[in-house]
C-alpha cells in the first residue's frame, strides 16, 4: 500500500460550518493524539514505523509532512526520494502513510495542531518506533 490523500470538504451556512472527511474510515484505528510543535523547534523528524500506519488531519494552521519509504531499517539509503504533502486546517483532508515509512512533520504556522490516528496499540509502540537523525533526509522546500 502506498501513501494517499483522502479528501474532505467544508459546508457553511448561517449557523456556521462543518468540516468533514467522510471517506476516512476508522478501521484498525487504535488511538489518536494531537501534535503541536514548539516555536523554537517547528520540525519533528524522522520517525519510522515498521508496523504502524499513520493518518494525519490538520486541526489548526498548516503542516508540511514529508515521508520516505524505508529500504533498510538498520542502514537506510540516504538518497531515498523524499515526498511531501501540505495539510491545512482550511482544506480538510487526511494523509494516510502506511507502515514501512518514516515521516517528518514541519509546522508552517505558529500554534498549528495536527491530529494523528494510529493503527498500533500503545503497548506495541516500543517495538515499532525507529528514530533517525533529523538530518538523514532533506525536507524538500
Amino acid at each position: 500500500m502506498s501513501t494517499k490523500i483522502i479528501e474532505g470538504a467544508k459546508y457553511s451556512d448561517d449557523r456556521g460550518s462543518v468540516i468533514f472527511v467522510n471517506d476516512f474510515k476508522f478501521t484498525d484505528i487504535e488511538r489518536f493524539y494531537i501534535i503541536k510543535n514548539s516555536i523554537e523547534k517547528p520540525i519533528r523528524a524522522w520517525q519510522g514505523h515498521k508496523l504502524d500506519s499513520k493518518n494525519f488531519f490538520c486541526i489548526t494552521g498548516s503542516f508540511k509532512i514529508a515521508f520516505v519509504k524505508i529500504d533498510n531499517w538498520e542502514n537506510p539509503s540516504v538518497d531515498i526520494i523524499v515526498e511531501s504533502v501540505v495539510v491545512k486546517a482550511d482544506e480538510p483532508r487526511v494523509l494516510h502513510i502506511p507502515a514501512g515509512y518514516a515521516n517528518a512533520i514541519v509546522s508552517l504556522e505558529e500554534n498549528s495542531q495536527l491530529m494523528s490516528f494510529s493503527t498500533l496499540p500503545l503497548d506495541r509502540v516500543k517495538e515499532d518506533d525507529v528514530r533517525f537523525d533529523s538530518n538523514t533526509w532533506a525536507i524538500n522546500e
